[in-house]
């Protein structure tokens, strides 16, 4: 008979997306995982195989936490340019906490590139996401003449999701808030009508 789990899964698996976010994958060890969870090595081994299939369960789970954040927002009351201001506001939140920690997920990007598929995959997924969210309230927004029109809401999608990626890397290079601030302004502000 197999022993009962001594602890937490999720609140590891949290834990150890921290861990990654700060560190990244290549320079997080797995001490660095087994001090922030306060689980040992085996355990860990034993639920999630290795550091590799911790890392995608991670990247799985930031994506997931992002879609949930994304959707209330894009869901909640206002207009469709409302919900774009709070969506901007909410990024310049999360660069004006002090932190350089930009985004997991862009992070993941520039570590990786392209030389790990299931790596890739995640990231795609997260990526095309935020985009086809941000197309929907465009598209919503057209239709109501409060967005331009003199784009599609795919091509604004692809510049507003290109920008939040780029904010983040502004963010862990450790940019003003300000000039972070004046990126996402400019490119919101040219989508309005």
């Amino acid at each position: 008979m197999s022993r009962p789990r001594e602890f937490d899964v999720d609140q590891a698996l949290n834990q150890s997306m921290e861990v990654f976010w700060d560190k990244g994958y290549k320079a997080t060890s797995f001490e660095d995982l087994t001090n922030k969870t306060k689980v040992k090595k085996q355990s860990l081994y034993g639920v999630f195989k290795d550091k590799r299939t911790l890392f995608l369960r991670a990247l799985a789970l930031y994506r997931a936490q992002n879609q949930e954040m994304l959707e209330a927002l894009a869901s909640g009351e206002g207009t469709p340019t409302e919900i774009l201001e709070s969506i901007k506001s909410k990024s310049l939140c999360s660069s004006n906490e002090g932190s350089h920690r930009g985004c997991l997920m862009v992070n993941t990007a520039l570590e990786f590139g392209i030389s790990d598929q299931e790596v890739t995959d995640e990231v795609e997924k997260m990526f095309g996401d935020v985009q086809m969210m941000l197309e929907e309230v465009i598209r919503k927004g057209q239709e109501l003449n409060e967005i331009t029109t003199r784009f599609t809401s795919q091509a604004l999608a692809e510049h507003l999701a290109n920008t939040l990626r780029g904010v983040r890397i502004l963010e862990k290079t450790g940019a003003p808030a300000e000039r972070i601030e004046s990126v996402l302004n400019t490119a919101f502000g040219l989508v309005h009508n």
